[in-house]
C-alpha cells in the first residue's frame, strides 16, 4: 500500500482537501444572491434594471445612471430629479427615503 502523509490519519480527509473544503465553505458563507431594482423603483423615470448584492451597490448604479441622464439633459429624468429634490429638503427626509428604499431592497426576492 502507498504511504500515508503525516497529516492524514486513518479515515480522515487529506489536508489539501480539508483546506479547499474550508475555503469553499467560507466563500459560500459570504455569497449573497443578487437582487434587482429599476430606476422607477428608485423614484427615477425609466425601467432600466440594476442588479446588485447590496442596496449600496444599487444606490451607486442609480446615481451613476442619474448623472448620465442629467448630462444628456433627459427631460423625464430631470423631472424625476426635481421631484426628488422636493422630497429630500432636509437630511432627515433623505435618511428616511434611503431607509425605506433599503428596506424595499431587502424584502425583494433573490435573482434565481
Amino acid at each position: 500500500m502507498g504511504e500515508r502523509s503525516a497529516c492524514l490519519p486513518a479515515g480522515r480527509v487529506p489536508c489539501v482537501h480539508k483546506f479547499w473544503n474550508n475555503f469553499i465553505f467560507n466563500k459560500l458563507q459570504n455569497f449573497k444572491q443578487m437582487k434587482t431594482m429599476t430606476c422607477n423603483q428608485l423614484s427615477g423615470a425609466c425601467d432600466l434594471e440594476f442588479h446588485a448584492n447590496t442596496f449600496e451597490e444599487i444606490k451607486e448604479m442609480s446615481m451613476k445612471h442619474g448623472m448620465e441622464m442629467f448630462q444628456k439633459n433627459d427631460k423625464p429624468h430631470l423631472d424625476a430629479m426635481n421631484k426628488m429634490k422636493e422630497l429630500m429638503k432636509t437630511p432627515e427626509d433623505m435618511k428616511t427615503w434611503f431607509n425605506n428604499k433599503r428596506k424595499e431592497f431587502d424584502e425583494l426576492p433573490d435573482i434565481k
